[in-house]
Parts: structure tokens; sequence; C-alpha cells
């Protein structure tokens, strides 16, 4: 009799159900892994994390609920033994630092092919940090830095830096407070703070500073 596999649960939150399908399918051909749960939304992930034992967690950034940044340091929080992977069309230079310093162990794009996104998953599923020479060079330049020397987004908590983020890509404030459960007077204090923070005058700056800055990214929203 061949031994049993036990195969490791992954949890995968994504607020696109198309996402959650392909990544469904790739894992139904592992023989290592499979899809034992999925999330739309942050409420919904912390809510699953809480229900079992997971062994790794696949997440994006820009979710209904909570910030994605503030979501990895909950579950972190939580389910410190619990390895998570960011899976984003977030860029790198924009979120990358942030999620690995708020406890992601890798950080791998949604253009990545079937075959590394697997391989990246395993490694994070077993305790290594999987991250691309860019981040790698990120973390590093960051780590370098003396800290009067960081550029002014920097100094944005994460809460402010994913409002920011969806500031400069277009989306109004309405929307914000829409997808962060938050009401429009906390996001229009937020906006303030960002603006005192990073010493500019308005909405037009804010978007100026983040294509100096190569902050901007079409996929945010």
């Amino acid at each position: 009799m061949e031994p049993l596999v036990v195969k490791r649960a992954v949890l995968i939150a994504d607020d696109h159900p198309v996402i959650r399908m392909g990544l469904k399918a790739l894992l139904a051909d592992c023989d290592d892994m499979e899809c034992a749960g999925e999330a739309a939304d942050g409420h919904a992930t912390i809510a699953l994390t809480r229900r079992r034992d997971w062994d790794l967690l696949v997440m994006d950034l820009p979710m209904p609920g909570r910030n994605g940044l503030e979501l990895i340091k909950l579950v972190r929080c939580e389910r410190p033994r619990l390895p998570i992977m960011v899976f984003t069309d977030q860029r790198e230079e924009m979120f990358a630092v942030r999620a690995i310093r708020a406890g992601a162990m890798g950080y791998i794009a949604k253009r990545a092919e079937a075959g590394k996104l697997l391989a990246a998953m395993r490694r994070v599923a077993d305790g290594h940090v999987d991250i691309s020479d860019n981040v790698a060079e990120l973390l590093a330049t960051d780590n370098s830095r003396d800290h009067a020397d960081h550029l002014p987004h920097t100094r944005l908590t994460d809460r402010e830096f994913g409002i920011f983020a969806r500031i400069v890509n277009g989306a109004k404030l309405t929307e914000i407070a829409g997808e962060l459960s938050l009401s429009i007077k906390t996001i229009s204090t937020h906006k303030a703070n960002i603006l005192d923070k990073m010493t500019l005058t308005g909405q037009v700056q804010l978007v100026r500073y983040a294509i100096e800055h190569k902050l901007l990214d079409a996929a945010q929203g």
C-alpha cells in the first residue's frame, strides 16, 4: 500500500474570482498542495485563518475590507507561524518592502509563469523567503538609508500609504471609503495627514510626486 500523502492546505485570498479559479486549477494538479479555502475580502481572510491551521496564505494586496499591509500584520499577529506570500499586480517599488516588513515571506507578480509561482509557494510554505533580485535590492537600499534621508512617502503609515496609492491612481474618496469600509470624513482626514506628512498642498502635487518617484500603478484600484 502506498503511503498516504498529506497535501499542504493553501488559503487563497483575492477579490477577483478568475484569479482564485486559476490558482485553484493550478493547485488541483499538484501532488503536495491543495486549495483548502478561499476568501474574497480582508474580513473573510481573517475569519478563515482563525478557523483552522493553514500551511500557506497566498494573498493579493488591494482587497475590500482591509488594507493589504494591515491584513498581513493582523494575520502575523494571530497566526505567527503561518507563511504568507503576496501574489499581486502591485509594483514592487511601491509595496514590496512594506509587505515584507509587515510579515510576508514572499512577493511575486501575477504575470509570473505557473512553474515559478508554484516553486515560490513551496519555498514560502517551507519557511523560506522568496523575493526577486529587485525586491532584495530595494530592501538593502531601504536598510542602508539613514532615517532622516527617507523619502516623504516612507513617513506614511501603512493605512495612509494604501490611501495615498489609491488617490494617485485616480480613485475618488467615496470609492476609497467604500472599499475600506470607512467614512468619507475619515478618508478626508487621512488625506489631510498624508499631505501634511509629505509637505504637499493638494492632489495634483501628490500625483506629480508619484510620477516623479515611479509610484503609479495602473493595477491599483
